[in-house]
């Protein structure tokens, strides 16, 4: 006599967080799991208009086609409300002592030399957050006995619960729920993040300020003649710290205000000697247009330019009780000097979701031993390009503490280096893309 299959085994699911990385794992486990419960929990309220929130991003390419498969990109990509990124500029603003080429190192990346359409794209975090929200409400709507959002539910903790009950993890969020496996994907600002102690985790106060903003930058033929082209993600050291200019969409940077070719701000100094916060707009204005590379042609504008301290937070581990996973800015926040924090949480999401599909799911009574196994796979292929990550932008972020000579003259020469190395400029310009893999 034939007994009948057993009943495929149902994940639960819950993820803390409903921004990029939490939703963008939401809705591509909905899809590659059709068995599993999916939760998403997030403190803000459900009325509340995301599409509004102006903060900048900056995407790898390999994070554009995650969100192609997706299926978000086309619709932004229509919108007008992105920047494609067809090249990187870095340059130093000190003299390099010794260099024994002609002009000043510096590196420029390309789309075309690397083969691609683009490096990534600039969007605000309202742009990518609200059609990812929009369509993982649309998937709860067709599917509410297994997805579910749960707005204005800020999560408290997590209790592990005793082993034989079918499940890992209780999530205190007004009321007990327990889950198979949670995803802690809300990380927030280094300011407002606990500070870890080891063998938790690391935290390094950098003791630097970024000062974010937008920028209006003239469109003279003197600005095309010095090289200036949109699309550019320009990169430049100061004796300050490092300052960037991410390409955005033609339009206003002050209400009201003249429309034109726009960039994102992000202007590090030195929070000791910081010599932006006691200036006028007019005398910010002077000093920025002291900075840049001359390619990047005159500034005209800028917008209120805002302060958040900067520093590192990076936990050891990703697996925590064998059924609690962080990832993006849970995991690590990161100095923004190489602009891949929000890249690194996308490829937290890519790498887990394909753990949980390699595990097929095959019948047992306890989900917990399957979790294990996954989030082991996860944690070992995340840490060797988390760790390259950390280290890279930990050692860049310190390096401005070193005596300017010495700083210049290594960071000019690596420079130098990386611009007449063909395949090591590749390896670069592949890790800034994809990662390192």
């Amino acid at each position: 006599m034939e007994h009948p299959a057993s009943p495929a085994p149902t994940l639960s699911l819950a993820i803390v967080g409903a921004g990029p990385a939490g939703l963008s794992l939401a809705l591509q486990a909905a899809r590659a799991l059709p068995e599993a419960r999916v939760t998403v929990f997030d403190a803000r309220p459900a009325d509340l208009d995301i599409s509004k929130d102006a903060r900048t991003l900056a995407l790898s390419l390999g994070t554009v086609q995650e969100l192609g498969r997706i299926g978000v990109w086309d619709a932004i990509a229509r919108s007008g409300r992105q920047a494609p990124i067809r090249e990187v500029h870095v340059s130093q603003q000190q003299p390099t002592v010794l260099w024994p080429g002609t002009g000043q190192p510096e590196v420029s990346i390309t789309a075309r030399e690397q083969g691609v359409p683009q490096l990534g794209a600039v969007v605000s975090y309202g742009t990518l957050v609200a059609p990812l929200q929009a369509a993982w409400l649309e998937a709860t709507a067709q599917d509410e006995h297994r997805l579910a959002m749960r707005f204005g539910t800020p999560v408290r903790g997590f209790k592990r619960v005793a082993q034989g009950t079918g499940h890992g993890i209780e999530v205190d969020a007004d009321i007990a729920e327990a889950f198979d496996l949670v995803v802690v994907a809300e990380g927030g600002v280094f300011a407002d993040q606990p500070k870890l102690q080891w063998p938790e985790g690391l935290s390094r106060d950098y003791e630097q300020t970024a000062w974010v903003g937008q920028v209006l930058l003239e469109e003279s033929a003197d600005a095309a003649s010095a090289g200036a082209t949109d699309g550019t993600a320009y990169e430049r050291f100061t004796p300050s710290g490092p300052a960037a200019l991410l390409p955005l969409p033609p339009g206003p940077v002050v209400p009201g205000g003249a429309s034109g070719r726009r960039a994102a701000l992000v202007w590090c100094v030195q929070a000791s000697d910081d010599p932006v916060r006691d200036l006028d707009e007019a005398q910010r204005l002077t000093l920025l247009n002291t900075i840049f590379h001359p390619r990047v042609g005159r500034i005209l504008q800028t917008s209120l330019l805002k302060a958040f301290p900067l520093g590192l937070n990076a936990h050891r581990r990703l697996v925590s009780d064998g059924a609690v996973v962080r990832i993006g800015n849970a995991a690590q926040t990161l100095h923004p000097v190489a602009g891949q924090g929000f890249n690194l949480a996308m490829r937290d999401v890519h790498e887990l979701l394909a753990a949980l599909k390699a595990e097929g799911w095959h019948p047992e009574a306890d989900a917990q031993p399957q979790v294990r196994r996954a989030l082991n796979r996860f944690e070992r292929r995340r840490q060797p390009d988390r760790l390259a990550l950390l280290a890279t932008t930990d050692f860049l972020a310190r390096s401005f503490t070193w005596p300017a000579p010495i700083l210049a003259t290594a960071r000019g020469m690596g420079l130098g280096v990386v611009q007449q190395l063909g395949p090591l400029k590749r390896l670069v310009a592949r890790s800034m893309m994809f990662g390192w893999r």
